[in-house]
């Protein structure tokens, strides 16, 4: 659906951003397409790129249903949200268009989700849905509507560095570790980022509500999204025993040493690796953490902190995005929130390879299903989908 500008004169930026977008002819020549999620970010991105004189469309897609989520805070491209991006079109005088994904969102993401919990791995919708929906898809349109670049709201750099990483652009972590999200974009290829921008890594999180303001944006405050964008209320577990109600099933939560029975668990989709509450089994000499997680027996296995280190991790489904370093330390985070640690490699990276990462020191929460990624320095040379760990020996 294509809505058009009333706005006679849309609102102007002070300054020109015409290098954030790294345009390969005058601005006044170009066409930049924008995804638009609703969201402060992607909003500020489209008003960036309007400043800079290209003509600009901003592309919705409607990932989950509209009814449904209507009125929903705290998610992203349903409901309120659509409306926010298409006022802020409205309020900056660019086309904007919204593509129904729901079907396609659902496969790829929603029910993919829910089978990896119901197999005791803890999944990462967000980097499926870049890696589907959000990337593979809006290239495609974006190159149908004759686009010179995409652009997004994610915190990251598009870098272009010298010959020793390679040639062409990389992908490095955002300048404000707070908001980076280098993390969930691993997977993005070379090819992405030749026709990709991130207007935003570059600036800090307030900076960018200032310039929602000066543009005259409504969704200027609007507050972050918190949550996995189809899970707003928090409750991974209620969505997926929806979709696999043999998920809920009840089984024994089990000491990873002895063997003891300690008690019973809701369901083996209510726990996760490095999991300490909400497991209910008081009268232990020393707290208890999820361990493993043995879906074939309903297993939840706990035991002490200790237990929880691993030495390395395989990785399945690889990428790697220009060279590899020599004589670098490496370092991977194995969870979003989680600080890059040393590594070494063992094996391939990239083409969909299998490797294995070697932690220099016991690393704690490893768990399967989540993704490892690389980095040397802040740049982000690939990562892949932690499939099996290594204890620390006892």
């Amino acid at each position: 659906m294509l809505t058009q500008s009333s706005l006679a004169d849309p609102p102007a930026l002070s300054s020109d951003h015409a290098a954030l977008f790294d345009l390969p002819r005058p601005a006044a020549e170009c066409r930049i397409v924008v995804a638009m999620s609703g969201g402060v970010d992607s909003s500020v991105v489209a008003a960036l790129a309007a400043s800079t004189g290209a003509e600009v469309i901003g592309i919705t897609l409607q990932l989950y249903d509209y009814g449904a989520a209507t009125g929903r805070k705290g998610a992203c491209c349903a409901g309120d949200d659509i409306a926010d991006a298409r006022a802020v079109a409205d309020r900056l005088g660019i086309a904007h268009y919204v593509f129904d994904h729901e079907s396609a969102f659902r496969e790829d993401v929603v029910e993919q989700f829910a089978d990896e919990y119901l197999a005791g791995r803890t999944p990462v919708p967000c980097i499926r849905c870049n890696m589907g929906p959000k990337f593979t898809d809006l290239f495609r349109m974006a190159r149908e509507l004759g686009a010179d670049c995409l652009a997004t709201g994610h915190y990251v750099r598009r870098v272009e560095t010298d010959e020793a990483d390679g040639p062409g652009p990389h992908l490095y972590r955002a300048c404000d570790p707070a908001r980076d999200q280098s993390y969930f974009l691993y997977a993005t290829t070379r090819e992405q980022l030749e026709y990709i921008r991130f207007p935003l890594g570059g600036l800090p999180k307030a900076q960018v509500r200032e310039l929602a303001e000066k543009a005259g944006l409504r969704n200027a405050a609007k507050p972050d999204s918190q949550d996995i964008c189809f899970v707003p209320d928090g409750n991974y577990a209620g969505i997926v025993t929806k979709l696999r109600p043999e998920g809920g099933t009840p089984g024994p939560i089990v000491h990873a040493a002895t063997g003891e029975t300690l008690g019973q668990h809701r369901g083996i989709v209510h726990y996760t690796v490095g999991q300490r509450k909400g497991l209910d089994i008081g009268g232990q000499p020393e707290p208890l953490y999820v361990i493993a997680i043995d879906a074939e027996r309903r297993e939840v296995r706990v035991g002490p902190k200790r237990m929880l280190g691993v030495t390395r991790a395989e990785l399945i489904e690889t990428n790697r995005i220009g060279d590899l370093p020599a004589g670098e330390q490496l370092t991977a985070k194995v969870r979003s929130l989680a600080k890059p640690v040393p590594v070494t490699l063992e094996g391939p990276l990239g083409d969909g390879s299998a490797t294995t990462i070697h932690f220099a020191q016991p690393e704690f929460g490893v768990a399967p299903g989540q993704a490892a990624v690389i980095y040397a320095g802040e740049r982000v040379v690939g990562g892949g989908w932690i499939e099996t760990t290594t204890a620390v020996a006892a």
